[in-house]
């Protein structure tokens, strides 16, 4: 099929045969993983700059990855060393990259919409959303797509259980947008205090009940949860909410007996997920680290132009 995307801004304009034919891609750049030689020249002569304004570890390292094997150039590019500590504008920076020959910048935000803005100011280059605010994280849905499609094959009618903080959690948007377009039905539970008042529209159902929500599931995606919100009083005690809401053996479970469990990471041991469980038989959450680079190969490779 002819790839029609340039930007990865978000997964809402693409449609279920995109996915399956994206995620086809991405099992290719895995294979290319396992090889001796890691490296192909399919990007060679590319430039990509990676604009990481806020911490991140698996996403950042992922992306130069999967720039690396396929042979672009890779510029790391940071803030505090950067003419922005000096007042230039978030646009006037850009430019100046695009203009120095970048054909693609990855950029991760604090604040909701930088990507979006950035694909309409820049002229050529290619724009990858590595997550803005709390808005998405499209590249960490297909990553978790892909995770759990290896599991679970095929993913047209699996059950979903999404479990902890979604109102303030980029990853849970992206996520329920890409799976419900793979035929994935999605449950949410966690905290009320902790769920946006759109779960309706969004197409999902809360239950507050993390038993309720994890029977007979096929998918079970605990958030992370940061400390802070018992601070804010949105949480009760961390022991509490581990309880009630924590991945523990009991609630896997009440899951189906080959369910996927995941997690976007990092992950926080004792609140959001006891160790039995993350490293347990059914826990993916190493092989959503690895996918992480497949689907950024297969990212690339698609919208710098190496498919054609």
């Amino acid at each position: 099929m002819e790839w029609r995307h340039k930007d990865l801004i978000s997964l809402e304009g693409w449609t279920r045969e995109e996915l399956h034919f994206f995620l086809e891609q991405a099992d290719y750049m895995e294979e290319l993983m396992n090889r001796p030689i890691k490296k192909v020249p399919a990007l060679r002569g590319k430039m990509v700059v990676n604009c990481f304004f806020e911490n991140s570890t698996r996403t950042r390292v992922s992306f130069e990855l999967a720039e690396k094997m396929l042979s672009a150039d890779v510029v790391n590019w940071s803030a505090s060393g950067s003419s922005t500590s000096k007042g230039e504008t978030l646009r006037d920076t850009v430019w100046t990259l695009e203009a120095m020959g970048a054909d693609a910048v990855v950029v991760r935000h604090g604040a909701v919409g930088v990507p979006d803005y950035l694909s309409k100011k820049l002229h050529r280059a290619s724009v990858f959303n590595a997550g803005d605010g709390t808005n998405g994280h499209p590249t960490q849905a297909l990553l978790d797509l892909h995770s759990a499609r290896k599991k679970l094959g095929n993913l047209d009618g699996a059950k979903m259980a999404m479990i902890g903080d979604v109102l303030h959690s980029r990853v849970a948007r992206s996520d329920i947008q890409a799976f419900r377009k793979m035929g994935v039905s999605v449950t949410l539970s966690g905290p009320a205090t902790l769920m946006p008042e759109d779960t309706g529209s969004l197409g999902v159902e809360y239950v507050s009940d993390a038993r309720e929500a994890a029977r007979g599931a096929d998918i079970l995606y605990f958030l992370r949860i940061q400390r802070e919100r018992q601070e804010d009083g949105l949480i009760p005690s961390i022991d509490e909410y581990h309880r009630r809401w924590g991945a523990t053996d009991s609630l896997v479970a009440l899951a189906s007996p080959k369910a996927a469990v995941m997690h976007p990471g990092p992950m926080n041991r004792g609140v959001e997920i006891a160790s039995s469980v993350a490293d347990g038989p059914n826990s993916v959450i190493l092989g959503q680290v690895r996918s992480g680079v497949a689907v950024r190969m297969a990212l690339l490779y698609l919208c710098l132009g190496g498919a054609r």
